[in-house]
C-alpha cells in the first residue's frame, strides 16, 4: 500500500511539472516531464517494483563482497585485461599493422603515369558564328572539370 502511495505522488509531482513547463511555452521539456512522471505508476501497475528491490538487494550483496572478497577483486582484474587487450589489439589494428592471418599485399608501384582519362576526339572544324572561347557542344562540355580532376589523381 505504501509502495503504490508513493508511486502516484511521484506520478501526480511530475505531471504537476509537466504541467509547469508546457504552461512556459517549453513543449519538449514538458512532454520529457511527462514521460519521467509516468514511470512510477506504470511500475507499480506491472508489478515491478518487487523486482526492482530483488534487483537492488542482488546488488548491494555483490558490492558487499566486492570490498571483502579477494576473488571479486580476481575477477574485476581479469575484466580489465581482458578489455585493455581488445582496445590494444583494436587500436594496432588500425594503425596499419597487418594481422598475421592477411595474407600480404603487393607494395604500390608508385603513382600512376599520367594519361588521358578519354580518348581525345577528332576536332570538327568550327562553324563561322563560334567564338575561341566556348565550350564544348558534344553533351561533355560538364564534364570536363571531372575529366581534369580524374586526370590529375592518375585515374
Amino acid at each position: 500500500m505504501l509502495s503504490a502511495t508513493i508511486s502516484f505522488i511521484l506520478t501526480a509531482g511530475g505531471v504537476a511539472v509537466a504541467g509547469l513547463r508546457a504552461y512556459r511555452r517549453r513543449f519538449l521539456s514538458a512532454t520529457r516531464w511527462f514521460a519521467v512522471a509516468l514511470l512510477p505508476a506504470g511500475l507499480y501497475l506491472t508489478g515491478l517494483f518487487p523486482l526492482a528491490s530483488t534487483i537492488g538487494r542482488a546488488f548491494t550483496d555483490w558490492a558487499a563482497k566486492l570490498v571483502l572478497d579477494p576473488p571479486v577483486w580476481s575477477g574485476i582484474v581479469l575484466l580489465g585485461v581482458s578489455a585493455l587487450l581488445l582496445v590494444t589489439t583494436r587500436w594496432v589494428g588500425r594503425r596499419g599493422t597487418a594481422p598475421e592471418s592477411a595474407p600480404e599485399r603487393p607494395a604500390a608501384a608508385g603513382p600512376a603515369p599520367d594519361r588521358p582519362a578519354l580518348a581525345p576526339k577528332p576536332q570538327a572544324p568550327k562553324a563561322a558564328g563560334k567564338q575561341a572561347g566556348d565550350k564544348r557542344n558534344d553533351g561533355l562540355g560538364d564534364f570536363a572539370d571531372i575529366e581534369e580532376i580524374l586526370r590529375k589523381r592518375g585515374i
